[in-house]
């Protein structure tokens, strides 16, 4: 199943996200290495929300990422969701729909 973690992201996070920055970004890459993490990024203008694409059986990969990622555990992240994405266009989509 693919799966999106939506966070909230603070106020200061521009400001604040480099003390985190190089502990999050390792996370993230050891997720993308066991195949997980798709993608991910922060939206810009206004940075206020980021968004990581996740492939697996289970939310829980998905919520075990959130919980230690250090971003959320020093308030970087203010809040989060994780929401199941039922894709259906794409080489990858989990149920491709076509046309009939």
């Amino acid at each position: 199943m693919h799966y999106l973690l939506c966070y909230d992201l603070a106020p200061d996070y521009l400001e604040t996200r480099g003390k985190y920055r190089n502990e999050h970004l390792k996370l993230a890459w050891e997720a993308q290495e066991r195949g997980e993490l798709i993608m991910g990024g922060a939206f810009s203008d206004p940075a206020d929300m980021s968004v990581l694409f996740f492939q697996s059986e289970s939310p829980a990969v998905v919520e075990a990422f959130a919980k230690a990622d250090p971003y959320l555990l020093h308030g970087v992240v203010t809040g989060y969701k994780v929401r199941q994405w039922n894709t259906v266009v794409g080489k990858d989509a989990f149920n491709p729909l076509r046309p009939e």
